[in-house]
């Protein structure tokens, strides 16, 4: 069949408002809890991609059932018995490892395949399975699938994760909600989307206590007091990220509503650096520039530092900034490969292990580029916009997996954006 690609042509501006879809990062995870209210749960505010598809897919082959009506989704857990999730459905992402804590903890026994997703890094489960190994699950591997049993039932614990992990908070802090006792997770994750699932966990009738610090208590519960609940997904700040991005690339003035600003104090500093006006209120942010783009320097780290999911987005503002600005990756190994596609463009990046020197240009170029995982992709878009020319973007299956309508919303914004088929660039659908 003929490839879908986005073609972009240079526009002229990037104004008016835009709404933030629901956090993917948090959704996949709520319905991934939803096994633990073993009934129907309904999740509002859910984003329309290719991600949520696939973990709908993944509950459906446990035995749940799924409906989505808009931007809501109706998860019913009663029936879930299957105890394995598919290798063709886990391989395509991720996200859907966080299964594995709610399945250990409802049936006491889980087989998970190993998971796949964006090639940004190796990502290792480790720290997942360290966590739960506390709480008294035993791991085996088999065949490229993980084994996970609690044979003498879930304790609580006190567990130290080596590194701010969002995956191990989250999977451990699933697996502890019906463990017997207290349980302590120090040096957790500390994102608005561990927040989220700490408060759907809490409206299931968990007992999860200081989610947003960097320790977190649970007290364990049983199984049978968990019930189904009714919650909105927060605000999807990576989204809204992009899109301020793409305001500061070309001037603004450009809102985003839907989204806490405190979920983005450090973006917002940064954008502020390289001059341009943020102005912010209760669920709404807002940019503009009238100046030259100003270097800076970028390191991300867990939140609240820097986040790595804006990382290539950054990039290519100081691409095009007055002056040489240095970003360094803290936290995936492979995050520079956007680099690679945007020096195709024109963009002058110097590589050297974690950190890329960007000595910014006076123009991009329109060329053929390729996403190599779902935030360079959106990006590559985003340079599109602002080169001289026609840019084609392949690959986009990895925009998919987490912009809803990414193409609309920036063609409503102004920018002279369309999906097509390779071969036909002249024509606009």
């Amino acid at each position: 069949m003929p490839e879908e690609v986005i073609i972009v042509r240079e526009s002229k501006n990037l104004s008016g408002t835009v709404n933030v879809s629901g956090a993917k990062n948090s959704a996949l995870k709520l319905i991934a809890a939803s096994i633990l209210g073993q009934g129907e749960s309904v999740i509002h505010n859910v984003p329309l991609i290719s991600d949520i598809d696939i973990m709908c897919k993944v509950v459906e082959r446990l035995g749940g059932k799924v409906t989505r009506e808009g931007h809501t989704l109706r998860v019913d857990t009663a029936a879930v018995a299957d105890r394995e999730t598919p290798y063709e459905l886990v391989s395509k992402m991720r996200a859907s490892i966080s299964a594995l804590g709610p399945m250990v903890a409802r049936f006491g026994h889980a087989r998970v395949a190993m998971p796949g997703g964006c090639q940004i890094g190796a990502r290792k489960i480790d720290m997942h399975l360290v966590g739960m190994s506390v709480l008294g699950v035993k791991f085996e591997v088999d065949h490229g699938f993980l084994e996970a049993s609690a044979p003498n039932g879930l304790h609580g614990g006190d567990i130290m994760l080596e590194f701010a992990s969002v995956g191990a908070t989250e999977n451990t802090m699933m697996t502890a909600v019906v463990a017997q006792g207290r349980t302590t997770i120090e040096n957790a994750a500390r994102e608005p989307e561990i927040v989220d699932l700490a408060n759907m966990l809490n409206e299931m009738g968990c007992k999860v206590h200081g989610a947003g610090n960097s320790t977190i208590e649970i007290e364990g519960v049983s199984l049978e007091s968990l019930h189904p609940c009714e919650h909105t997904t927060v605000g999807d700040r990576i989204e809204a990220g992009t899109f301020l991005v793409g305001g500061a690339l070309m001037g603004g003035p450009l809102r985003v509503e839907g989204i806490d600003p405190a979920f983005l104090r450090m973006a917002i500093i940064k954008l502020k650096q390289m001059g341009c006006l943020v102005e912010t209120g209760e669920d709404w942010i807002e940019v503009r520039r009238v100046g030259d783009l100003k270097p800076t320097d970028i390191q991300t780290l867990p939140h609240p530092g820097f986040p790595t999911d804006l990382q290539a987005q950054f990039m290519l503002l100081c691409a095009l900034a007055k002056g040489s600005s240095l970003v360094t990756e803290n936290v995936f190994e492979n995050r520079f490969m956007f680099a690679e596609e945007i020096m195709r463009m024109g963009a002058d990046v110097s590589l050297d292990g974690h950190h890329a020197v960007v000595q910014g240009v006076d123009k991009l170029e329109g060329a053929p580029v390729s996403c190599t995982d779902l935030r360079g992709g959106a990006a590559l878009v985003l340079a599109g916009i602002a080169a001289e020319g026609e840019t084609i973007i392949h690959d986009i299956h990895h925009i998919d997996r987490g912009y809803e309508d990414y193409v609309g919303k920036l063609a409503a914004l102004g920018a002279n954006v369309r999906r097509g088929t390779l071969g036909q660039s002249d024509v606009w659908r």
